[in-house]
C-alpha cells in the first residue's frame, strides 16, 4: 500500500510589511471582491433562466474502442475433464498447515511431453511437499513428490489413458517444486527436465529407459542458497547447437521475513498477499559448455536488473516467454513481473543482452503503471507481420495484449480495442496461452484463473477463491470474441484455483487438448471434442543428431487457405508450465497446403513443396534439417 507523504507543512516565509506589499494586496482583495459579484450575478441568471438557455458544450474524449463483434460466427466446442477417467490421481499439495506463507499460494506447473520417445504426449506435474519444520513436528507427514505419468491411450479408440510411473523413475524426490523446463540438454534425442523450486534447483538427465538421474550440483544449475525459482526456459542464445538454461527467480524470501512483513487480509488474519514488501531477486541464467556442466553468466550477460534509486534487484519473476522479438535470427526472451515492471531482453549476438523493457513499450501499462503479471506467451495472432505478447495479471487488472504497431520493437497495449480487457478484469489470470482451439487457423487465447486466498470474498464480494477460466475466439484477426458455456459447453469453465496450464494433442486427433493445474487440488485434462470439421497439420522439427535435436528457436511458416500462418518452436508458454513442441496449423474448411517454410535456429532456411512431398492435411509429418 502506498503512503502518502504530508505535504501541508511549507516552511513559513516572513517579509517586512511596507507599502508595496500592502498595495498589492489591496489590489488582490478588490479582484477578489468583484469576481464574487460576478459569480452571484450568473448563479442569479442561471436560476431564472428560460427555456431558450444556451445548450451545454461538451469536449469529446477519444478513449479505445472495443471491437464488438458477433457471437454467431463463433464455433461450438466443448471440453470434459477425463483426469478420472484417464488414470491421473495426482493431487496438488501446497505444504499449508495454516501459516499462510507466501510460497503456498503460487501453486505448480505441468509439462506436456514425450519422455519416452513412443510417439504420444506424457505429463509431468510440479508438486511442493511439506515445509521442514512441519515433518519434524508431525511424523506423519511424509513428502510430495513431482507425478510422472505415461499416455497409453489406443489412437484407434478407448479413451485417453495415463499410468502413473512416478515411482523408481528418479524424479520421486521431495522437492518444493514450483515450475518445470523440458529440453535435450545434452543432445542425446531424450528430453530432460528441469525443476524450479523454493530451495536448490534440479535437473534430471532422461537415459531413454523411463529413469531420470539427478546432475543438479555437478550441472551447477541449483542457483543460491536462498533463491526462490519459478519461471525457467530453455533456449540456444549463443548458437552453439547447446540449449542454455534461463531461470527466473521470485523475491528475497524466508520464513522469518515472511513473518517481518505480515500481510493480513483483515488487520488481524495473516492472508497470502502481493509481494510489495518482498524485495526482488535476481534471475539468472546459465551456458551450457557442452560437457555436463553449465557456466553460470547472469552477471556477465546483463539479465540481472538493479533498481536504479535503490541498488537493489528489479525483477520479482513469474513468467518467461522466449522468441526473436527483433527479427534478427537471435533468441530474445521477456520476463513478466509480479508489481515491477517488465522486462524484454534483446540477444546482442555476443553473449549479452540489452534490457528493452522501457523502450518497447512493454514493461508498464498504458498509464505508466506496474502491473501484478503472472504468466505471458508471444504469437503471431492475427497471421500478419505483427506480434502480440499476452500477459495474465492480478485481479482488478486487465489481461495484457501487447502488439507491434508496424515495428518489430514497437508495442502498445492493445487488450481493450481487441475485445478482451473488460471481461478479462475481474478475475485473478496466472496460466495463459495463444492456442488454434477450432483449427480455423487463427490463434485463440485461454487463461486459467483463480485467487491467492480462500477468505477473499470477506474483503472484496467481487472476487471468489475458485474462478472460472476465460476463453477467447480470434475472429480471423478482427478481434476476439469472450467465449462462454454457451459456445463451450462442457468443463472447461468449471471453477477452480486455477494456477499452470498446458496444451498438446495427448489423444492424437489432430487438435488440442488442454491440461490445468490447480492449487491444492486436482488438475483437470480437458478433452478436446470440437467437430468444426476443419483440417489441420502438425509438424514435429528434429535438428542435426548432435546439435538442439528439437529446434528450440525454429520459424515455420505455413501458406494456406489464403492464410500465413508463422509459429515459433518453444515449449515454454504460460505460467510454471510447458506445452508441446510439435506445431499444430489449423486449416479451417479448406484445408489446402501451399507451401512450408522453416527457419531453423542455425539460420538454415529450408523451403518444402507440400504437394511434391505427397504431403496431405489430416496428418502429422516430421521435418529433418537439411543436413540430416
Amino acid at each position: 500500500m502506498n503512503q502518502n507523504d504530508d505535504r501541508n507543512s511549507p516552511e513559513a516565509e516572513y517579509v517586512a510589511a511596507d507599502d508595496r506589499v500592502i498595495g498589492r494586496a489591496l489590489r488582490i482583495s478588490g479582484f477578489i471582491l468583484l469576481s464574487v459579484i460576478i459569480v452571484g450575478l450568473g448563479l442569479v441568471w442561471y436560476l431564472n433562466r428560460g427555456d431558450d438557455a444556451v445548450e451545454e458544450q461538451r469536449t469529446e474524449i477519444d478513449v479505445p474502442v472495443q471491437r464488438l463483434e458477433s457471437r454467431d460466427a463463433v464455433p461450438r466446442v466443448a471440453f470434459e475433464d477425463v483426469a478420472q477417467s484417464a488414470g491421473i490421481g495426482y493431487v496438488h499439495n501446497n505444504g499449508a498447515t495454516g501459516e499462510k506463507l507466501l510460497p503456498e499460494s503460487l501453486g505448480g506447473g505441468v509439462a506436456l511431453f514425450d519422455f519416452d520417445n513412443d510417439g504420444d504426449l506424457d505429463l509431468l506435474f510440479v508438486n511442493s511437499t511439506w515445509w521442514p519444520w512441519d515433518m519434524e513436528k508431525n511424523p506423519e507427514l511424509k513428502g510430495t513428490t513431482a507425478a510422472l505419468h505415461r499416455n497409453d491411450t489406443d489412437p484407434d479408440g478407448g479413451g485417453i489413458r495415463f499410468t502413473d510411473v512416478t515411482a523408481g523413475s528418479g524424479l520421486d524426490t521431495p522437492v518444493y517444486g514450483m515450475g518445470v523446463a523440458i529440453g535435450d540438454v545434452d543432445n542425446d534425442g531424450d528430453r530432460d527436465v528441469f525443476l524450479t523450486c523454493v530451495g536448490p534447483n534440479r535437473l534430471f538427465l532422461n537415459d531413454g529407459s523411463g529413469h531420470f538421474t539427478d546432475v543438479s550440483t555437478v550441472a551447477g544449475i541449483e542457483g543460491g542458497s536462498g533463491d526462490w525459482s519459478t519461471a525457467a526456459a530453455f533456449l540456444d542464445f549463443d548458437e552453439d547447437g547447446y540449449l542454455d538454461l534461463f531461470v527466473g527467480n521470485y523475491v528475497r524470501w524466508s520464513r522469518e521475513i515472511d513473518y517481518q512483513v505480515n500481510f493480513t487480509i483483515d488487520g488481524v488474519q495473516r492472508a497470502y498477499g502481493p509481494p510489495t514488501d518482498f524485495e526482488g531477486a535476481f534471475s539468472r541464467l546459465y551456458r551450457n559448455l557442452g560437457n555436463g556442466h553449465f557456466e553460470d553468466v547472469s552477471e556477465s550477460s546483463g539479465v540481472q536488473v538493479r533498481n536504479r534509486a535503490t541498488g537493489k534487484p528489479s525483477a520479482k519473476a513469474l513468467g518467461v516467454c522466449v522468441h526473436d522479438f527483433n527479427r534478427d535470427g537471435l533468441v530474445d526472451f521477456m520476463v513478466a513481473n509480479d508489481t515491477v515492471q517488465n522486462l524484454l531482453f534483446i540477444n546482442q549476438g555476443d553473449g549479452t543482452f540489452r534490457e528493452s523493457g522501457v523502450l518497447s513499450g512493454v514493461a508498464f501499462d498504458s498509464n505508466g503503471n506496474t502491473r501484478g503479471a503472472m504468466g505471458i506467451d508471444v504469437a503471431a495472432y492475427r497471421n500478419d507481420d505483427e506480434v502480440g505478447i499476452a500477459i495474465g495479471n492480478f485481479a482488478n487488472e486487465m489481461t495484457s495484449l501487447y502488439v507491434t504497431q508496424g515495428a518489430p520493437m514497437l508495442f502498445a497495449d492493445e487488450a481493450i480495442a481487441e475485445g478482451i480487457g473488460p471481461t478479462s478484469r475481474l478475475s485473478l489470470k496466472f496460466g495463459i496461452f495463444f492456442w488454434d482451439y477450432d483449427l480455423d487457423g487463427w490463434l485463440d487465447l485461454l487463461s486459467v484463473n483463480g485467487h491467492l486466498d480462500e477468505d477473499i470474498v470477506k474483503v472484496q464480494q467481487s472476487q471468489t477463491y475458485r474462478q472460472s477460466a476465460l476463453l477467447y475466439w480470434n475472429n480471423k484477426g478482427r478481434g476476439f470474441v469472450h467465449v462462454d458455456g454457451e459456445n463451450s459447453p462442457g468443463d472447461l469453465f468449471e471453477p477452480i484455483v486455477g494456477r499452470g496450464c498446458a496444451y498438446g494433442d495427448l489423444d492424437s486427433d489432430g487438435d488440442l487438448d488442454v491440461v490445468m493445474t490447480q492449487l491444492h487440488g486436482r488438475p483437470m485434462v480437458l478433452r478436446n471434442d470440437q467437430q468444426t470439421g476443419h483440417s489441420w497439420l502438425r509438424l514435429k522439427l528434429e535438428g542435426p543428431a548432435d546439435s538442439n535435436p528439437d529446434a528450440i528457436g525454429a520459424l515455420v511458416e505455413v501458406k494456406g487457405g489464403g492464410m500465413t500462418q508463422t509459429r515459433f518452436v518453444t515449449p515454454t508458454r504460460g505460467y510454471l508450465s510447458q506445452s508441446e513442441t510439435v506445431l499444430t496449423f489449423g486449416l479451417g474448411k479448406v484445408g489446402e497446403i501451399e507451401s512450408i517454410r522453416v527457419e531453423w535456429p542455425d539460420g538454415t532456411v529450408q523451403e518444402i513443396d507440400p504437394a511434391t512431398q505427397g504431403m496431405d492435411r489430416n496428418r502429422q509429418y516430421t521435418i529433418l534439417h537439411p543436413s540430416r
